[in-house]
């Protein structure tokens, strides 16, 4: 699953290649699971709205939308449909449930301060094998694309994923909150106070999204061999010491990843579907059996709450 530093990378890209572009129409697959909001909601609010910005929260990638209406469209939308839109149903562009304010709104007319500029969101998390890609029109609609964007500079955002574990979704400006605390701008204090008295495995509170945002398996494999603590250690027992040099090791292992373009361990690819290079960096992770890049202690893979860990047993206490 792409983790902050792919997501990061992802975001950034998008930011770069499509902001200021207008969301012309939208065409969404037959598939159910992908779709957060509904088909009509996210249809309503995303064409013709203008993408503000691309960016990251947690492992969420956040399009800052504004347009005349925006914020009524998508309540316009849920008044018309109270309920999630039925599974396989596809929303194509110029279908009457895809505009707002139409002659079957209800005679319903927005008034002049709801016509002046609001602002939405288009909430995507990628899930294990999500892809959000910039195409031409004229590329090949690969398999397994559930949403396929059209702006207008005449190129396509295409969201991809076989496995259909990611999510699109949409909210009112400022509504959507990712849960937890930012780990590049966390503070001693507030890293101390997320573990203060927690029995469960210090790895199992890293990946505690309601805590910690975006670090994954990966990125807490690597952050805890550089701190020198094992992924099994209660997180009440780590001293004040030994978690200040974790959050620096958090810190550091995210920025490096971030200018290396995440890793590329299965399916990651960027915006422009170039791979990573952070998995070359690895100095635990996927090394199982593998020499201690320190010590040369044979690396250990062990699971805690079904997930695989890997740590050197000499350098990590």
């Amino acid at each position: 699953m792409p983790e902050l530093p792919e997501v990061e990378t992802i975001a950034r890209g998008l930011a770069k290649r499509v902001s200021g572009d207008v969301i012309e129409s939208v065409w969404l697959g037959q598939k159910p699971e992908p779709l957060k909001s509904s088909a009509q909601e996210i249809a309503a609010v995303l064409e013709n709205s203008r993408i503000a910005t691309v960016r990251r929260m947690g492992k969420h990638i956040v399009f800052d939308l504004e347009r005349a209406g925006v914020a009524r469209a998508l309540l316009s939308a849920k008044s018309r449909n109270p309920k999630p839109s039925r599974p396989g149903s596809t929303v194509r562009p110029g279908r009457a449930s895809s505009a707002p304010h139409t002659e079957t709104d209800k005679g319903v007319r927005p008034t002049q301060a709801e016509t002046t500029q609001t602002t939405a969101q288009w909430i995507v998390h990628l899930g294990m094998t999500g892809r959000l890609q910039v195409c031409e029109p004229q590329s090949e609609v690969l398999k397994h694309t559930h949403a396929i964007l059209k702006l207008a500079s005449g190129r396509e955002l295409r969201f991809v994923d076989p496995r259909r574990f990611g999510r699109l979704s949409v909210a009112r400006a400022a509504e959507f909150e990712a849960g937890g605390i930012e780990p590049l701008e966390a503070d001693v204090g507030q890293f101390l106070a997320l573990f203060r008295g927690r029995k469960t495995p210090i790895k199992s509170a890293l990946l505690n999204q309601k805590l910690l945002r975006g670090v994954g398996n990966i990125y807490a494999d690597e952050s805890l061999f550089r701190a020198g603590i094992r992924p099994r250690r209660r997180a009440s027992t780590i001293t004040r010491d030994q978690l200040a040099r974790l959050l620096t090791a958090v810190k550091d292992v995210l920025r490096e990843a971030i200018a290396l373009g995440g890793s590329s361990i299965s399916d990651y690819v960027d915006a422009d579907g170039e791979e990573g290079f952070f998995q070359l960096q690895h100095r635990v992770y996927g090394r199982e059996g593998e020499p201690c890049l320190v010590c040369k202690t044979p690396i250990k893979r062990i699971v805690i709450a079904g997930r695989s860990s890997h740590y050197c047993p000499k350098c990590q206490r």
